[in-house]
């Protein structure tokens, strides 16, 4: 794909792009979720809507550490809904969320991926550094075999 002035445009920056713009416009959604619906509950619980007006001075110095709080506040709220969302993906079976990333094998000395659990150069068996929860019963019965 040609861009703007004959620049070559790949699939990867366009998936990119679009990857951003989403995260944004889905940043954007989450601190309206947290400033006008969260923070309004703690409203009714502690009086104010958002903690920005907290402060103490510290020799002549303002420590506004309530606009800190608010920040936090939010950005504990973008991780949960994030996390909640990947793990809603996962189980309906969307996307791919494997582990990433390579290691190399302790027989064959031949990278392979990080969640691999047999080389694919020497065909032996290996211990995953990242196993996934559908490779447990794999796992578990290549450890019964094994005794």
């Amino acid at each position: 794909m040609v861009g703007v002035q004959g620049v070559r445009v790949g699939r990867q920056h366009v998936d990119l792009a679009l990857g951003f713009i989403i995260g944004t416009a889905f940043a954007t959604l989450v601190d309206s979720l947290a400033n006008d619906v969260i923070m309004q509950f703690v409203a009714a619980v502690f009086g104010q809507p958002d903690f920005s007006a907290l402060k103490f001075v510290l020799n002549d110095s303002e420590i506004r550490y309530g606009a800190f709080l608010t920040a936090m506040v939010n950005f504990l709220l973008l991780g949960a809904v994030l996390f909640a969302l990947v793990k809603l993906l996962r189980k309906a079976g969307l996307g791919s969320f494997r582990a990433q990333g390579s290691r190399e094998c302790p027989y064959c000395k031949e990278f392979v991926p990080v969640d691999a659990l047999k080389c694919k150069w020497c065909t032996a068996d290996i211990e995953p550094a990242q196993a996934e929860e559908e490779d447990a019963p794999l796992i578990a019965d290549r450890t019964r075999t094994g005794e």
